[in-house]
């Protein structure tokens, strides 16, 4: 099936279907683009307003047929992409599309570090459904620990583990773990620093912080605690693509959410692997720095020029591309248009 499907994602009679890639690309720089300018403002639904519009507004020009089935607006309360919305221009195969237009909505509203926009698309129908169970307890580790590790594991046995492949069985200090800064992980923290691991808490965007920890050279080893099943979805596709895990089980918030998740069919206690999260192997990943991070840079202002760094990643070749961009200002002008648009509408 997915070799049926890549066929059918060539765009033009001779033109592969790799393309897509740099075609998706274009639509997470239009949404840093539009961000750049609210960070440090204090305004984050408005930066995500932004976002949104000017993700929309080309998301629509890219040959997919595409569904959004992962969007971002309930979990945030914030303008979104939503569920069931059509993107793309209709031609091609379709494709499941998650989007999370900024990954740090308070950390560009502060100026910190680390905001993305981002995007994944699959074949039609491989992305995992939630339900609207919005929170994940969530494991994920690069390629040289995807053996290893076990979220069904202690804490400690999973540190032990990568510490002995670091060539540091006895010295666990070899380790490093990224874990969002939340009240709900009190417990977590106390037994990594137990255990004898470094810790990077992270104080929002767990999808950087994710890769960052399947990444060469970033400093991190894992990334364990409770984060968003949005984002757990959107990272599955980034590591199909870099090798490594992510391993899931929801987590809901209430007894609501408990129930909805029953009634769906789910079971709360199964351990979802990366092939549950996404099951095809012709993903895409991409990402585009909002404000400068350990993944990726943030915009920039360069005379008459608008810098952008992103990180484009495709799981049927394993490629994982750098890609640094100059836009001449005053052809991005579309994406303040469609900003503004978004206000009139009352989305930021």
């Amino acid at each position: 099936m997915t070799d049926e499907w890549s066929q059918r994602l060539r765009i033009e009679e001779g033109e592969p279907d790799r393309n897509l890639a740099l075609e998706l690309v274009r639509v997470t720089e239009a949404a840093a683009i539009a961000a750049g300018p609210w960070a440090g403002r204090g305004e984050k639904l408005a930066a995500d307003g932004a976002a949104v519009a000017a993700m929309r507004n080309v998301i629509s020009t890219v040959r997919m047929d595409g569904t959004v089935v992962i969007g971002e607006g309930e979990k945030d309360e914030a303008p979104m992409l939503f569920n069931g919305e059509k993107v793309g221009d209709g031609t091609g195969a379709h494709v499941d599309v998650a989007v999370d237009p900024i990954d740090g909505t308070t950390l560009t509203a502060k100026g910190m570090p680390g905001a993305i926009a981002v995007m994944a698309v699959s074949e039609g129908g491989s992305m995992y459904d939630p339900s609207a169970v919005f929170y994940m307890e969530k494991l994920v580790a690069g390629a040289q620990y995807a053996d290893v590790v076990d979220l069904r594991l202690p804490v400690g046995e999973n540190i032990r583990r990568v510490a002995k492949i670091k060539g540091s069985a006895k010295d666990a200090s070899a380790v490093t773990v990224v874990i969002l800064d939340r009240p709900r992980h009190k417990e977590l923290i106390q037994e990594v620093r137990d255990a004898g691991a470094r810790i990077k808490l992270i104080s929002d965007g767990d999808v950087a912080g994710a890769i960052a920890a399947c990444r060469p050279n970033t400093g991190t080893d894992l990334l364990m605690g409770i984060g968003g099943t949005p984002e757990g979805i959107i990272t599955a596709c980034a590591v199909k693509a870099m090798g490594g895990v992510i391993q899931g089980r929801l987590w809901p918030q209430s007894d609501e959410e408990r129930q909805g998740a029953i009634d769906a069919g789910l079971a709360l206690d199964t351990v979802l692997s990366t092939d549950d999260l996404v099951k095809s192997d012709n993903s895409y990943f991409v990402a585009t720095g909002i404000t400068t991070g350990d993944l990726l840079d943030g915009v920039r202002y360069e005379g008459q020029h608008v810098m952008t760094h992103s990180l484009v990643m495709r799981s049927k070749s394993g490629t994982v591309r750098n890609v640094y961009a100059e836009h001449r200002i005053e052809k991005t002008h579309s994406y303040e248009e469609a900003a503004r648009e978004a206000a009139r509408r009352g989305l930021v």
